[in-house]
């Protein structure tokens, strides 16, 4: 049911591609850009799966894996992410968007075959190192690769979108990322549910199929290691697909060029030939102030996505505060709501305030400032272990109603929290930096903006792995400063456009004044 309802709406979210064309392309050129994108973005999507399986591992591990441990081998990897997006993105941008996602996907898929080997040793006592440190090194390469992922969408993005549909594909953008977060968590569940030793009489569909294929029956230790191989082998299928469809840019696929009045309009009205050397692509990228104001309101994004992503479902196990229904269901819910604040986002942008993304942004971090608070009080004002009877409440007091109520009042603000940073991520990666990075610099521009994204999400890993092992009533009060950090360079944005757009946006104002006017006149 639940596959339905998450391909319902990537359905619901194609189509709205296909109603919106207010640049009235061809019928021809929507299409042809629908098969250069779609292919694109379920690579990314799985791209997902082969990063937060990890997370599923974890769970599944129980004691082979405790939370500093988690910790550091999640830190690890989103920091290498960071660091290498300084020279991944401006390689992208030299190499094109189909090389540089061929290069994540294959070596994405490498490296979650590799940790699978070290699960499947660990599991079976072969493992002669710490199985930590080895998934640290093998998650930091995977990570690596994944760097390639999201720069190499957008680059791809920014020659086929023009600045008036780029809130559609940020829309689009989110979409993507929350099928990956399905995959990654309701199919990685559906999975290590499959390979574990105890199984109901009657075997789910996953167990079935799962056997058939690997022999699961008779084995003497869980075969945990799919959860790393299954995203592995599928990301090899979707790169052969991006082989043989995916063009990096229109003309490549026999259309005109596209002018889409982003930062590079300018550059290219001086010199159309121009290419820019590694050092001096990072400077024009560092040193423009826009730039680094999203990367600030990215690692914002970072500390929140993750440090929601990653923790729930440890949190809901470790407390007993969890939500059946959304724990079982994680990936569903992170799905169906990032597609919500990934729409809402980028229809809000370009609806309402003629592409500007900031106040799409804004709104979200006020949404995540609210959310967060509310997880803190529920979380402060009773101890997290208190029941009704403990606490000596009356019934029908409010102690004793926040203390049944609060489980699902955690899971909703969780769940409402990854809406709303996917709108964000979307909004800012996803599309503002390529509006003012340009498609010659798309891939650095968001590169420096994703890296602030990983940096931020290290940050929660590090300290997240410390603090919940003391008090998990730390963990909403570490993610609740970022929200003021987000909000306050969101709102310093809110004006902001590139000067092409500007001046592009002034002309069709213009032209529909003078058609009003001809119209008067007749």
């Amino acid at each position: 049911m639940t596959l339905l309802l998450v391909c319902a709406a990537l359905a619901y979210i194609i189509t709205v591609y296909f109603l919106t064309n207010p640049l009235g392309h061809t019928r021809r050129f929507m299409w042809r850009r629908f098969v250069n994108w779609f292919p694109l973005g379920m690579t990314y999507s799985f791209l997902y799966m082969g990063r937060y399986n990890l997370s599923v591992a974890a769970v599944a591990l129980g004691t082979l894996m405790d939370k500093k441990t988690f910790g550091l081998v999640t830190g690890s990897g989103l920091t290498t992410y960071a660091v290498g997006l300084l020279f991944v993105g401006p390689l992208v941008d030299r190499l094109g968007g189909k090389r540089g996602m061929l290069i994540g996907a294959i070596g994405s898929s490498i490296f979650n075959f590799a940790m699978a080997i070290a699960v499947y040793m660990k599991l079976n006592g072969t493992l002669d190192v710490s199985m930590g440190a080895a998934l640290a090194v093998l998650y930091s390469l995977n990570m690596l690769c994944q760097s390639f992922g999201a720069v190499s969408t957008i680059k791809v993005k920014s020659y086929w979108f023009h600045v008036r549909e780029r809130g559609t594909f940020g829309a689009i953008f989110g979409t993507l990322i929350s099928m990956g977060v399905y995959f990654a968590f309701d199919w990685g569940r559906a999975i290590a549910d499959a390979v574990k030793l105890e199984q109901p009489e009657t075997p789910t569909f996953a167990r079935t199929v799962l056997n058939n294929l690997f022999a699961l029956d008779g084995r003497t230790v869980p075969a945990l290691w799919l959860i790393f191989v299954i995203p592995a082998a599928i990301m090899l299928v979707w790169a052969l697909i991006d082989v043989i469809v995916l063009k990096d840019t229109p003309d490549q696929a026999g259309f005109d060029p596209l002018d889409t009045h982003d930062a590079s309009s300018d550059e290219m009205a001086g010199d159309p030939t121009r290419k820019d050397g590694y050092f001096q692509l990072i400077w024009r990228v560092l040193s423009n102030p826009i730039i680094l104001m999203i990367g600030v309101i990215e690692l914002t994004s970072g500390v929140l996505r993750d440090g929601i992503l990653s923790w729930y479902l440890l949190f809901a196990k470790e407390t007993g505060l969890g939500v059946e229904t959304i724990t079982v269901n994680w990936g569903f819910w992170g799905a169906v709501t990032g597609i919500a604040g990934g729409f809402a986002a980028g229809w809000i942008s370009d609806r309402f305030f003629h592409s500007r993304r900031a106040p799409s942004a804004a709104m979200m971090q006020v949404i995540m400032f609210a959310t967060t608070g509310t997880m803190i009080l529920c979380l402060m004002l009773v101890p997290i272990d208190a029941t009704a009877a403990s606490a000596g409440a009356a019934p029908g007091s409010f102690t004793a109603w926040l203390i049944n109520a609060r489980p699902v009042i955690i899971g909703v603000c969780a769940v409402t929290t990854m809406m709303a940073v996917i709108g964000v991520h979307s909004i800012m990666s996803g599309t503002a930096t390529a509006d003012f990075g340009g498609k010659r610099a798309a891939a650095t521009a968001t590169g420096i903006a994703d890296a602030f994204s990983k940096l931020g999400g290290a940050l929660q890993a590090f300290a997240l792995g410390f603090l919940a092992t003391r008090d998990w009533s730390y963990w909403p009060m570490f993610l609740f400063p970022f929200t003021i950090l987000g909000l306050v360079f969101a709102i310093r944005m809110w004006t902001l456009l590139p000067n092409a757009t500007r001046r592009y946006l002034a002309e069709v104002e213009a032209k529909k004044l003078a058609e009003r006017q001809a119209k008067q006149g007749m």
